[in-house]
């Protein structure tokens, strides 16, 4: 039965179509590859209306908070074991609002549903079925559409980010990540339905994790074994890690069964926001392609008779975006600065920048264009 609905937000009518045919595409492939079962699919009405109330909702405030909501298309009876309210809830603002403080902490979703011709909040859940749809109101005016990749492994994947009247539908495939490095390539590959590898999912949790401190930091990440990234770190390195720092490294080292216990998805998160928390200090950190944590705290310089970076090539995975040659100055600030000249030195390294703003580059060289080329992907990590 058609929803009745009078949708006031225009960017909420302006890409709700989009959303529904990257679901009906992804769920259909999946359902061909995969015996798990798969998230009910949204139509474009039902994406429109759940866009439209959440965006009203995070423009009010309740007790001088703005509220952050995580909303999740589903039954019930998809949702593990759901806290079911006894009388369900109509979707709308106030209703959000009011509920918002109960369901704020990461991984909690409200769980809505359309019963006739309404959508209707039922309860929350922490489990959700794989390519279930959500959206997250993360600051007034936020909000991003997302889904829970197959086998519920990494961060969601986004689809799009609306803040206002602007839209942000993400690239699906991006051509410009195939001169890119094996590593890099993965790392931006977000919009796979798939689970990332180990090796990725991993850096995408570090970046992550950088973001979510709110000081802006810098991740230089080099290949495991050679000191030739020395040569563009100011002397003395006031924070060299001596012997490296290996307990990232070894539990990414342990088999398949070790890494199928909760117990061991802790201490990674530990690691991981260990080394993310070192970021926070003024400087560089340094870390291997094998997670082993070099130095922090490090000055980036110029290798000695090395050429300034004068030319980046700037891209967002973004549909409708396209690359632009900028100055290294129009990359960013001083942190930008100093990690396209280190790449510019260290062609087998990239550079994780978070900046205090919630922005986030990654700097890495492409042998295509002979250039460093510059990521933004805050978009992805939202």
């Amino acid at each position: 039965m058609p929803l009745k609905h009078h949708t006031t937000y225009r960017a909420a009518r302006a890409v709700a179509k989009t959303v529904e045919g990257h679901f009906v595409r992804h769920l259909a492939a999946s359902r061909q590859d995969n015996e798990e079962e798969m998230a009910p699919e949204p139509d474009a009405k039902v994406i429109e209306v759940l866009i439209d109330t959440a965006f009203w909702a995070s423009l009010r405030r309740e007790e001088g908070h703005s509220p952050k909501i995580s909303l999740a298309f589903l039954p019930p009876e998809l949702a593990g074991q759901p806290l079911l309210l006894e009388h369900r809830l109509p979707l709308n603002p106030s209703v959000l609002v009011k509920l918002a403080p109960a369901v704020e902490r990461p991984g909690i979703h409200l769980g809505v549903w359309q019963y006739e011709d309404e959508l209707y909040v039922w309860g929350a859940t922490r489990e959700i079925p794989s390519l279930c749809l959500v959206l997250d109101v993360s600051e007034p005016g936020l909000l991003v559409i997302k889904y829970r990749r197959t086998g519920g492994l990494g961060k969601f994947a986004n689809i799009a980010v609306l803040k206002g009247d602007q839209v942000k539908v993400l690239e699906e495939q991006t051509i410009f990540l195939q001169h890119s490095p094996p590593l890099l390539s993965t790392l931006l590959g977000f919009s796979s339905p798939s689970p990332w590898g180990d090796s990725v999912n991993v850096l995408v949790q570090l970046a992550v994790s950088m973001r979510a401190h709110k000081r802006g930091g810098t991740l230089l990440v080099v290949p495991a074994g050679t000191q030739a990234w020395r040569k563009s770190i100011i002397h003395p390195i006031l924070y060299s890690v001596a012997p490296a720092f290996s307990r990232l490294s070894d539990l990414m080292q342990q088999n398949e069964k070790e890494r199928s216990r909760s117990k061991w998805q802790s201490a990674l998160n530990r690691a991981v926001e260990g080394i993310a928390g070192v970021t926070a200090v003024d400087g560089a950190t340094v870390i291997s392609d094998q997670y082993e944590l070099l130095a922090f705290g490090s000055k980036i310089g110029r290798v000695q008779g090395g050429t300034p970076v004068e030319k980046v090539v700037v891209t967002e995975p973004v549909v409708g975006s396209s690359p632009t040659v900028v100055a290294p100055s129009q990359s960013g600030g001083t942190r930008h600065l100093s990690a396209a000249q280190f790449v510019h030195d260290q062609h087998d390294a990239f550079a994780l920048v978070a900046s205090q703003d919630g922005g986030f580059t990654i700097f890495a060289w492409s042998p295509h264009d002979q250039l460093v080329h510059a990521h933004r992907i805050d978009t992805l990590l939202l």
